[in-house]
Protein backbone atom coordinates (compact mmCIF):
# COMPACT_ATOMS: atom_id res chain seq x y z
CA UNK A 1 0.00 0.00 0.00
CA UNK A 2 2.95 2.35 0.87
CA UNK A 3 4.69 1.51 -2.26
CA UNK A 4 1.22 2.22 -4.37
CA UNK A 5 0.81 5.52 -2.10
CA UNK A 6 4.28 7.00 -3.10
CA UNK A 7 4.25 6.20 -6.88
CA UNK A 8 0.31 7.35 -7.13
CA UNK A 9 0.88 10.64 -5.92
CA UNK A 10 3.80 12.05 -7.56
CA UNK A 11 2.06 10.79 -10.91
CA UNK A 12 -1.10 12.37 -10.03
CA UNK A 13 0.72 16.04 -9.57
CA UNK A 14 2.23 15.42 -12.77
CA UNK A 15 -1.09 14.36 -14.44
CA UNK A 16 -2.82 17.64 -13.38
CA UNK A 17 0.12 19.75 -14.80
CA UNK A 18 -0.57 18.11 -17.77
CA UNK A 19 -4.18 18.68 -17.80
CA UNK A 20 -3.28 22.40 -16.74
CA UNK A 21 -1.41 22.84 -19.27
CA UNK A 22 -3.20 21.47 -22.36
CA UNK A 23 -6.05 23.95 -20.65
CA UNK A 24 -3.39 26.50 -21.09
CA UNK A 25 -2.95 25.76 -24.85
CA UNK A 26 -6.31 25.60 -25.14
CA UNK A 27 -7.28 28.86 -23.90
CA UNK A 28 -4.38 30.62 -25.51
CA UNK A 29 -5.45 28.72 -29.37
CA UNK A 30 -8.70 30.41 -29.03
CA UNK A 31 -7.19 33.90 -27.98
CA UNK A 32 -4.90 33.35 -31.41
CA UNK A 33 -8.01 32.71 -33.15
CA UNK A 34 -9.70 35.69 -31.73
CA UNK A 35 -6.37 38.30 -32.48
CA UNK A 36 -6.28 36.40 -36.10
CA UNK A 37 -9.80 37.32 -37.04
CA UNK A 38 -9.93 40.94 -35.90
CA UNK A 39 -7.42 42.54 -38.37
CA UNK A 40 -10.70 41.32 -40.95
CA UNK A 41 -13.06 42.80 -38.35
CA UNK A 42 -11.78 45.93 -38.32
CA UNK A 43 -11.44 46.21 -42.14
CA UNK A 44 -15.13 44.84 -42.51
CA UNK A 45 -16.82 47.08 -40.10
CA UNK A 46 -14.48 50.62 -41.26
CA UNK A 47 -16.58 50.18 -44.80
CA UNK A 48 -19.15 51.35 -42.41
CA UNK A 49 -18.23 53.22 -39.98
CA UNK A 50 -15.83 56.15 -39.36
CA UNK A 51 -12.78 54.96 -37.34
CA UNK A 52 -14.47 57.27 -34.13
CA UNK A 53 -17.73 55.73 -34.44
CA UNK A 54 -16.07 52.70 -34.58
CA UNK A 55 -13.94 53.01 -31.40
CA UNK A 56 -17.67 54.00 -30.03
CA UNK A 57 -19.38 51.09 -30.53
CA UNK A 58 -16.69 48.58 -29.40
CA UNK A 59 -15.77 50.56 -26.57
CA UNK A 60 -19.95 50.05 -25.51
CA UNK A 61 -19.76 46.35 -26.43
CA UNK A 62 -16.23 45.71 -24.18
CA UNK A 63 -17.71 47.93 -21.43
CA UNK A 64 -21.02 45.22 -21.26
CA UNK A 65 -18.98 42.18 -21.65
CA UNK A 66 -16.56 43.12 -18.95
CA UNK A 67 -19.24 44.25 -16.76
CA UNK A 68 -20.55 40.82 -16.96
CA UNK A 69 -17.75 38.95 -16.43
CA UNK A 70 -17.34 40.38 -13.38
CA UNK A 71 -21.44 39.66 -12.26
CA UNK A 72 -21.19 36.64 -13.45
CA UNK A 73 -18.17 36.21 -11.25
CA UNK A 74 -19.89 38.13 -8.41
CA UNK A 75 -17.08 40.71 -8.48
CA UNK A 76 -19.03 43.58 -9.51
CA UNK A 77 -18.65 45.71 -6.12
CA UNK A 78 -14.44 45.62 -6.56
CA UNK A 79 -15.14 48.63 -9.61
CA UNK A 80 -16.53 50.64 -6.22
CA UNK A 81 -14.13 49.88 -3.14
CA UNK A 82 -10.50 51.20 -4.91
CA UNK A 83 -8.16 53.70 -4.19
CA UNK A 84 -8.39 56.92 -4.85
CA UNK A 85 -5.15 56.45 -7.10
CA UNK A 86 -6.41 53.27 -8.16
CA UNK A 87 -9.29 55.61 -10.21
CA UNK A 88 -7.10 58.41 -10.97
CA UNK A 89 -4.82 55.51 -13.19
CA UNK A 90 -7.65 54.14 -14.43
CA UNK A 91 -8.77 58.01 -16.51
CA UNK A 92 -5.17 58.04 -18.00
CA UNK A 93 -5.24 54.23 -19.19
CA UNK A 94 -8.31 54.92 -20.32
CA UNK A 95 -7.17 57.78 -22.24
CA UNK A 96 -4.48 55.28 -23.36
CA UNK A 97 -6.50 52.35 -23.78
CA UNK A 98 -9.04 52.57 -25.27
CA UNK A 99 -9.09 56.00 -26.60
CA UNK A 100 -5.78 56.72 -28.13
CA UNK A 101 -4.96 53.62 -29.04
CA UNK A 102 -7.97 52.80 -31.39
CA UNK A 103 -8.13 56.09 -32.91
CA UNK A 104 -4.72 55.55 -34.32
CA UNK A 105 -5.24 51.59 -34.66
CA UNK A 106 -8.69 52.23 -36.44
CA UNK A 107 -7.29 55.42 -38.75
CA UNK A 108 -4.03 53.00 -39.90
CA UNK A 109 -6.72 49.81 -41.12
CA UNK A 110 -8.64 53.12 -42.82
CA UNK A 111 -5.74 54.13 -44.70
CA UNK A 112 -3.44 51.00 -45.03
CA UNK A 113 -4.57 47.19 -46.71
CA UNK A 114 -5.84 45.24 -43.79
CA UNK A 115 -2.21 42.76 -44.14
CA UNK A 116 -0.44 46.07 -44.04
CA UNK A 117 -1.92 47.42 -40.78
CA UNK A 118 -1.36 44.12 -38.96
CA UNK A 119 2.24 43.63 -39.48
CA UNK A 120 3.53 46.59 -38.78
CA UNK A 121 1.01 46.20 -35.27
CA UNK A 122 3.02 43.62 -34.54
CA UNK A 123 6.42 45.38 -33.91
CA UNK A 124 5.03 46.58 -30.91
CA UNK A 125 7.31 44.34 -28.33
CA UNK A 126 9.99 45.98 -30.32
CA UNK A 127 8.93 49.72 -29.40
CA UNK A 128 8.41 48.43 -25.46
CA UNK A 129 12.08 47.08 -25.29
CA UNK A 130 13.33 50.28 -27.01
CA UNK A 131 11.19 52.68 -24.42
CA UNK A 132 11.70 50.86 -21.37
CA UNK A 133 15.65 52.22 -21.62
CA UNK A 134 14.59 55.93 -21.10
CA UNK A 135 11.76 55.17 -18.76
CA UNK A 136 12.73 51.67 -16.58
CA UNK A 137 16.25 52.43 -16.94
CA UNK A 138 17.07 49.31 -18.69
CA UNK A 139 19.90 48.31 -21.05
CA UNK A 140 19.42 47.20 -24.40
CA UNK A 141 21.57 43.82 -25.27
CA UNK A 142 23.27 43.63 -28.75
CA UNK A 143 20.48 40.59 -29.65
CA UNK A 144 18.18 43.89 -28.83
CA UNK A 145 19.40 46.25 -31.46
CA UNK A 146 19.41 42.72 -33.93
CA UNK A 147 15.98 42.40 -33.13
CA UNK A 148 14.88 45.83 -33.71
CA UNK A 149 16.97 46.52 -36.98
CA UNK A 150 15.22 43.34 -38.36
CA UNK A 151 11.92 44.43 -37.32
CA UNK A 152 11.58 48.19 -38.43
CA UNK A 153 13.26 46.82 -41.94
CA UNK A 154 10.43 44.69 -42.23
CA UNK A 155 7.66 47.36 -41.12
CA UNK A 156 10.02 49.16 -44.16
CA UNK A 157 9.52 46.35 -46.39
CA UNK A 158 6.03 46.27 -45.95
CA UNK A 159 5.23 50.47 -46.11
CA UNK A 160 7.04 50.59 -49.64
CA UNK A 161 5.98 47.26 -50.78
CA UNK A 162 8.54 45.65 -51.48
CA UNK A 163 11.05 48.40 -52.37
CA UNK A 164 12.88 48.91 -49.19
CA UNK A 165 15.68 51.18 -50.22
CA UNK A 166 13.61 53.66 -52.10
CA UNK A 167 11.96 54.75 -49.33
CA UNK A 168 8.72 55.71 -50.92
CA UNK A 169 6.26 55.07 -48.86
CA UNK A 170 3.05 53.97 -50.79
CA UNK A 171 1.01 55.58 -47.81
CA UNK A 172 3.22 57.75 -45.35
CA UNK A 173 0.28 58.92 -43.70
CA UNK A 174 -1.60 55.24 -42.57
CA UNK A 175 2.05 53.94 -41.60
CA UNK A 176 2.51 56.87 -39.22
CA UNK A 177 -0.71 56.20 -37.42
CA UNK A 178 0.59 52.57 -37.18
CA UNK A 179 3.54 52.82 -36.10
CA UNK A 180 2.15 55.83 -33.14
CA UNK A 181 -0.38 53.22 -32.68
CA UNK A 182 2.72 50.72 -31.54
CA UNK A 183 3.97 53.29 -29.21
CA UNK A 184 0.63 54.34 -27.37
CA UNK A 185 0.73 50.39 -26.74
CA UNK A 186 4.02 49.92 -25.71
CA UNK A 187 3.94 53.00 -23.20
CA UNK A 188 0.24 51.45 -22.17
CA UNK A 189 2.17 48.47 -21.39
CA UNK A 190 4.99 49.43 -19.31
CA UNK A 191 2.85 51.53 -17.46
CA UNK A 192 0.92 49.00 -16.60
CA UNK A 193 3.96 47.24 -14.60
CA UNK A 194 3.33 48.92 -12.27
CA UNK A 195 -0.87 48.83 -11.61
CA UNK A 196 -1.54 46.95 -8.55
CA UNK A 197 -5.29 46.73 -10.03
CA UNK A 198 -7.16 43.29 -10.76
CA UNK A 199 -6.34 42.80 -14.85
CA UNK A 200 -10.51 42.52 -15.21
CA UNK A 201 -11.47 44.80 -12.82
CA UNK A 202 -8.64 47.39 -13.95
CA UNK A 203 -10.03 47.03 -17.77
CA UNK A 204 -13.41 47.10 -16.83
CA UNK A 205 -12.27 50.84 -15.27
CA UNK A 206 -10.27 52.02 -18.10
CA UNK A 207 -13.37 51.28 -20.18
CA UNK A 208 -15.87 52.90 -17.74
CA UNK A 209 -13.30 56.26 -17.71
CA UNK A 210 -12.95 56.46 -21.00
CA UNK A 211 -16.52 56.12 -22.30
CA UNK A 212 -17.66 59.79 -21.91
CA UNK A 213 -14.46 60.96 -23.78
CA UNK A 214 -15.22 58.97 -26.43
CA UNK A 215 -19.00 59.84 -26.39
CA UNK A 216 -18.01 63.46 -26.15
CA UNK A 217 -15.20 63.38 -29.02
CA UNK A 218 -17.69 61.85 -31.50
CA UNK A 219 -20.13 64.27 -30.19
CA UNK A 220 -17.79 67.07 -31.15
CA UNK A 221 -17.27 65.43 -34.32
CA UNK A 222 -20.96 64.97 -35.44
CA UNK A 223 -20.61 61.44 -35.71
CA UNK A 224 -22.77 60.24 -32.37
CA UNK A 225 -25.89 60.47 -34.40
CA UNK A 226 -25.41 58.76 -36.67
CA UNK A 227 -24.22 55.90 -34.68
CA UNK A 228 -27.39 54.23 -34.59
CA UNK A 229 -28.11 55.18 -38.21
CA UNK A 230 -25.33 52.94 -39.80
CA UNK A 231 -25.31 49.81 -41.87
CA UNK A 232 -26.39 46.68 -39.80
CA UNK A 233 -22.95 45.65 -40.59
CA UNK A 234 -21.25 48.15 -39.24
CA UNK A 235 -22.85 47.66 -36.09
CA UNK A 236 -22.39 44.05 -36.01
CA UNK A 237 -19.21 44.57 -36.36
CA UNK A 238 -18.61 47.26 -33.50
CA UNK A 239 -20.28 44.71 -31.32
CA UNK A 240 -17.85 42.07 -32.72
CA UNK A 241 -14.52 43.88 -32.62
CA UNK A 242 -15.31 45.39 -28.52
CA UNK A 243 -16.68 41.45 -27.54
CA UNK A 244 -13.78 39.44 -29.12
CA UNK A 245 -10.63 41.77 -29.34
CA UNK A 246 -11.22 43.93 -26.51
CA UNK A 247 -12.94 41.80 -23.74
CA UNK A 248 -12.79 38.10 -24.68
CA UNK A 249 -9.20 37.88 -25.77
CA UNK A 250 -8.32 39.42 -22.85
CA UNK A 251 -10.20 37.37 -20.35
CA UNK A 252 -9.04 34.01 -22.07
CA UNK A 253 -5.04 34.93 -22.66
CA UNK A 254 -5.49 36.22 -18.50
CA UNK A 255 -6.68 32.18 -18.24
CA UNK A 256 -3.99 30.95 -20.51
CA UNK A 257 -1.30 32.55 -18.53
CA UNK A 258 -2.79 31.73 -15.17
CA UNK A 259 -3.33 27.42 -16.20
CA UNK A 260 -0.02 27.71 -17.73
CA UNK A 261 3.16 25.47 -16.31
CA UNK A 262 5.07 26.77 -19.31
CA UNK A 263 4.38 30.34 -19.73
CA UNK A 264 6.87 30.83 -22.96
CA UNK A 265 5.20 28.24 -24.73
CA UNK A 266 1.88 29.70 -24.52
CA UNK A 267 3.09 33.03 -24.95
CA UNK A 268 4.96 31.85 -28.34
CA UNK A 269 1.27 30.75 -30.19
CA UNK A 270 0.74 34.67 -30.57
CA UNK A 271 3.70 34.23 -33.84
CA UNK A 272 0.41 31.97 -34.96
CA UNK A 273 -2.01 34.57 -35.30
CA UNK A 274 -0.87 37.19 -38.00
CA UNK A 275 -0.36 34.00 -40.58
CA UNK A 276 -3.72 33.03 -39.77
CA UNK A 277 -4.75 36.46 -40.17
CA UNK A 278 -3.50 36.59 -43.61
CA UNK A 279 -5.69 33.83 -44.64
CA UNK A 280 -9.10 35.62 -43.29
CA UNK A 281 -7.95 38.87 -45.34
CA UNK A 282 -7.23 37.11 -48.31
CA UNK A 283 -10.72 34.97 -48.10
CA UNK A 284 -13.00 37.50 -46.51
CA UNK A 285 -11.60 40.47 -47.42
CA UNK A 286 -10.50 39.18 -50.61
CA UNK A 287 -7.46 41.27 -50.79
CA UNK A 288 -4.60 39.62 -52.36
CA UNK A 289 -1.66 39.10 -50.24
CA UNK A 290 1.47 40.80 -51.16
CA UNK A 291 5.02 39.07 -51.32
CA UNK A 292 6.58 42.14 -49.94
CA UNK A 293 3.74 41.81 -46.79
CA UNK A 294 4.76 37.95 -45.91
CA UNK A 295 8.71 38.97 -46.36
CA UNK A 296 8.32 42.18 -44.35
CA UNK A 297 5.78 40.13 -41.76
CA UNK A 298 8.96 37.34 -41.30
CA UNK A 299 11.64 39.84 -40.73
CA UNK A 300 9.55 41.08 -38.00
CA UNK A 301 8.31 37.79 -36.55
CA UNK A 302 12.60 36.76 -36.57
CA UNK A 303 13.31 39.79 -34.72
CA UNK A 304 10.28 39.33 -32.00
CA UNK A 305 11.87 35.71 -32.03
CA UNK A 306 15.33 36.50 -31.34
CA UNK A 307 14.67 39.19 -28.69
CA UNK A 308 12.76 36.52 -26.64
CA UNK A 309 15.03 33.83 -27.06
CA UNK A 310 17.54 36.43 -25.63
CA UNK A 311 15.49 38.69 -23.44
CA UNK A 312 17.04 37.09 -20.48
CA UNK A 313 20.60 36.83 -21.07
Amino acid sequence: MFFHASVDKPSSIINLIRMSQKRATLYGLATVLCWSTVATAFKLSLYYLSPIQLILLASCASWVFLMLVLLAQGRLVELFGQRKSAYMWSFVFGLMNPALYYFLLFTAYDLLPAQEAQAINYSWAIVMSLLAVPLLAQRLSHFDLVAAALCYFGVVVIATRGAPFSLEFANLKGVLFAVASTVVWSLYWILNQRDKREPIVGLCLNFSFALPIIFTFAWVNGELSSVLAADWRGLVGGIYVGVFEMGLAFVLWLNAMKLAENTARIANLIFISPFVSLVFIYFLLDEPILLSTLIGLVFIIFGLLLQQRFAKQ
